[in-house]
């Protein structure tokens, strides 16, 4: 099944204490869009301006991503600027210019109004519920959201939350949230808050999974010597998770969302060995099915015998 993604398209411009690299293709529906197409085809949703290249729609088409819901506009695409601490963990941004994406309002073409599976990708909660109003029947939500909408959008956060399967969100955003030290304990309470599912993700120290009633997962993070760039590594996370989804299962289950899980976070891992999506560009499912392989090993413990 194919998978909708809404989100922004930006070009971003990224400094780290050893590197600085501008024009860079970003945005959280460009990251997810990808990482979800090596399980799924994808319905693409979002606007750029006339500054855009031609060549990311050829490579969209080549990925299966169908481009049909992005609207291009006169002006200037969203841009981002950010700067990385020596941890790769800290950023502070630069610079934002909305440019285009600021009056956006996302619009659906007919055929993407059926799609089963959805990921609202990191924008206002009112324009991912504007999104959900445009859909017929869908089978599966995924919500990803930050820190700006749970400060300045709440009320539509909360509305949105009715609506949303799993909610997707940083460990940071969990106890802003709920205002609860422990990450357990913030976990089943925005459960409570009505999404059936909540993943919270903690950067280098993996994600937690929270479904019904006791259902619980810890996923580590593959473990990396080289990190050039974690911009969009949780738009990653988040893509890989639906595309999986929407890509092999039919219902959706606990064990389901744990093996998605894995799937994210090893794209995720994939996406910060360089700059902007290039080595998901490169990347091969045959490299994605081996560092699964050798997740799930890392991940397994045995008690020796004695």
């Amino acid at each position: 099944m194919s998978v909708l993604v809404v989100g922004s398209i930006a070009i971003d411009a990224v400094k780290t204490p050893v590197e600085e690299h501008s024009d860079l293709l970003g945005g959280s529906a460009c990251y997810g869009a990808l990482a979800a197409s090596f399980f799924s085809p994808v319905r693409l949703v979002g606007i750029v301006g006339d500054d855009f290249p031609e060549s990311e729609f050829e490579f969209w088409r080549s990925r299966k991503i169908d481009s049909e819901g992005v609207q291009r506009a006169n002006g200037k695409t969203f841009r981002w600027s950010g700067e990385y601490s020596w941890d790769l963990n800290t950023r502070e941004t630069r610079s934002i210019a909305l440019n285009v994406f600021e009056n956006f309002k996302p619009v659906l073409p007919e055929a993407y109004r059926e799609t089963e599976f959805v990921l609202l990708a990191n924008i206002a909660p009112s324009l991912q519920a504007h999104v959900l109003d445009q859909m017929k029947r869908p089978r599966f939500v995924v919500a990803d959201t930050m820190d700006l909408w749970i400060e300045s959008a709440r009320a539509d956060l909360d509305a949105l939350l009715q609506r949303v399967d799993l909610l997707i969100l940083n460990d940071s955003e969990a106890r802003e949230m709920t205002k609860e030290t422990s990450l357990i304990k913030a976990g089943r309470r925005i459960r409570k808050m009505g999404p059936q599912y909540v993943a919270i993700k903690k950067g280098e120290h993996g994600a937690l999974l929270f479904g019904e009633g006791d259902q619980f997962f810890s996923c580590g993070a593959y473990p990396l010597e080289d990190i050039h760039d974690p911009t969009g590594a949780g738009d990653t996370f988040a893509g890989g998770m639906a595309g999986y989804l929407a890509g092999t299962v039919k219902t959706v289950h606990f064990n389901d969302l744990r093996k998605a899980m894995i799937y994210g976070s090893v794209l995720a891992s994939f996406c910060v060995e360089a700059f902007s999506l290039e080595r998901l560009r490169k990347l091969t499912m045959e490299e994605i099915t081996r560092r699964y392989e050798t997740f799930k090993l890392m991940s397994q413990f045995e008690v020796p015998v004695e």
